[in-house]
């Protein structure tokens, strides 16, 4: 019985000092988000109207508890003038979107889902050239949050990390990134982030909860129960693509209008500059037969490098012919992270593709680990399409990494 005590309050007591150090860093959080709303503004400015998508949903019902606790009070003291709205099912988001009057700060308080609702609904919209310019701060209260892998340093504490990412939209930073447009024959386009899979790793990364009574040993269990199936699982697909294309360099922009006579030199300048009567060049595409465990389209959000001079989008083609021990090997690294192109594996860079698939093709993509029928689609790259929220030293970071 003393064991069992000292034991019950050892762990009493180590729960209530995480409860403390929790409490401590919203504090500070808070006092840091007070700073920005104690800043004077001119009397005839309007407050910056700030959008929150939020999904209740996410976490397993957990993310509308952590967002209260965690992110509204900093958004509220920074002196944003916040509207929160509320998913109540899958899909909402993007007719939400549809909807939205003009805003000057898009907020996603969820996970990888929710960030593809979004921004789905929101390069659906017929103004989406002018709604894509608006900067997009991301929350991460889900399961999975791929993107705050690129935005955010890591932290191993929920609430350190969600103050983090609220903090950063606040300080403003921001870095472009790619966008996959996804289209089908007959559907309308879906937008990704993150990136397309299609393969057994993804169909038994999907099943591996199901295992969660074997603890740490669920991932290695769920892909070697997988290979009793039928073996080897080819998946047989013809893709077709073009190249990288070079990027223009990126215009700075002009917060006043230039005078009338740098307007009519700029524009004349264009007119005789741009040449008249010639065709397009041709495109010239590449054909490729594929048999695979695996495919993978990804943008290269993930190792952000914003001073590459070409834009592409990485096709990982996974070889079909591992042994059965490999394959549970490399299934474990794809579930740590899912776009990783191993060794062995093929990789091309385009920027624009094609999959045809087999008729009768059955199973599903996982586009931004959501789950979308196995269709021929398009997938064309949208370089630096939208712009999101980042930590200042996360950006610091890629400069740096750049210059070395």
């Amino acid at each position: 019985k003393s064991t069992f005590g000292a034991c019950l309050l050892g762990w009493g007591g180590h729960w209530l000092y995480g409860k403390h150090c929790d409490n401590l860093l919203r504090r500070a959080a808070c006092q840091e988000a007070q700073a920005f709303g104690d800043q004077l503004i001119p009397a005839n400015m309007p407050l910056k109207k700030a959008t929150v998508f939020l999904n209740p949903a996410a976490c397993k019902g957990k993310a509308g508890n952590l967002f209260e606790k965690n992110a509204a009070p900093i958004l509220h003291l920074s002196g944003l003038d916040v509207t929160v709205v509320k998913t109540d099912y899958e899909g909402q988001a993007k007719k939400l979107l549809e909807l939205m009057e003009n805003t000057d700060l898009i907020i996603i308080a969820g996970g990888d889902g929710t960030v593809q609702e979004v921004i789905t609904g929101l390069l659906r919209r017929a103004d989406e050239a002018a709604f894509s310019k608006i900067p997009i701060g991301f929350i991460p209260l889900g399961k999975t949050c791929s993107l705050s892998h690129t935005l955010y340093p890591e932290s191993t504490n929920q609430v350190q990390h969600i103050t983090n990412a609220t903090l950063a939209i606040l300080k403003g930073e921001t870095v472009p990134l790619d966008v996959l447009q996804i289209k089908g024959e007959k559907e309308q386009p879906v937008f990704a982030v993150s990136g397309l899979r299609w393969g057994s790793y993804r169909d038994t990364g999907v099943k591996v909860s199901k295992y969660w009574y074997l603890g740490p040993l669920k991932t290695k269990a769920a892909h070697f129960f997988s290979t009793f199936k039928e073996w080897p699982q080819k998946h047989q697909a013809a893709l077709m693509y073009l190249g990288p294309t070079e990027r223009p360099p990126e215009e700075p922009e002009e917060k006043s209008r230039p005078p009338l006579y740098v307007r009519l030199y700029r524009r004349l300048r264009s007119y005789w500059s741009c040449p008249k009567g010639l065709p397009p060049g041709p495109e010239n595409w590449e054909e490729l037969k594929l048999s695979t465990l695996e495919l993978c389209i990804a943008t290269q959000n993930r190792q952000l490098d914003l001073t590459r001079t070409e834009d592409f989008m990485n096709i990982c083609i996974e070889p079909e012919s591992v042994s059965k021990g490999q394959f549970v090997h490399r299934g474990s690294q794809k579930m740590h992270d899912p776009h990783v192109c191993l060794e062995g594996s093929q990789h091309i860079q385009a920027s624009r593709c094609i999959l045809q698939l087999p008729e009768g093709t059955e199973g599903f993509f996982g586009i931004d680990n959501e789950e979308y029928e196995a269709v021929p689609v398009e997938v064309k790259l949208l370089p630096r399409k939208l712009r999101f929220f980042c930590d200042p030293r996360m950006r610091e970071q890629m400069l740096q990494a750049a210059v070395q």
